[in-house]
């Protein structure tokens, strides 16, 4: 699970970065194409936010089903 939370962390490093960047250039340059890409790479870093939130939950669920008969170490 840790190389799937640096890969995820990454990603959304990058969307939210690209978000932060093409906001202040909207802000900057007044280019109300910036502000539609802002808000494009703003819900691509929510997507990515929820699916690894998602992932984690139900791969923390499957991993209790799998694991719940066996006796503790």
């Amino acid at each position: 699970m840790t190389v799937f939370r640096w890969i995820m962390g990454v990603i959304g490093g990058v969307f939210a970065g690209l978000w932060l960047l093409s906001f202040l250039l909207y802000v900057l340059r007044d280019d109300d194409r910036l502000k539609e890409l802002g808000g494009r790479m703003r819900q691509y870093t929510i997507l990515v936010a929820l699916a690894w939130f998602n992932i984690e939950v139900w791969g923390r669920v499957v991993w209790t089903i799998v694991t719940w008969g066996r006796p503790a170490d």
